[in-house]
Formats: structure tokens, sequence, C-alpha cells
């Protein structure tokens, strides 16, 4: 027998929820490209302070 709250045996269920999680999340594509340039710029800083 099946619990409560489980989640059904296909992904229906799964696909659902990440569906409703996906459409609460909003980036915008400069938001992206700053995100990654920060991380970029992160990475040199960090390689740059620990070079051997």
């Amino acid at each position: 027998m099946a619990t409560q709250g489980a989640l059904p045996s296909g992904g229906g269920g799964f696909m659902r929820y990440l569906d409703d999680f996906k459409s609460k999340i909003e980036l915008t594509p400069e938001a992206v490209v700053v995100a990654c340039g920060v991380v970029i710029l992160a990475e040199l800083i960090l390689r740059m302070a620990f070079k051997p």
C-alpha cells in the first residue's frame, strides 16, 4: 500500500513539482550574465591569491 504524501511511481508528480518551483524563479538574461561574470572574476582573484 502506498503511504500518504508519497510520489507516484511515475514521474508525473515530480515533474509537476518542478514546474511549480520553476515558475517561482524568474531570472533575466542580464542577471545570468552578471552572475557568470561574478563567478569568473571570483575564480580569477582566488587563483591569483593562492598562486604557488
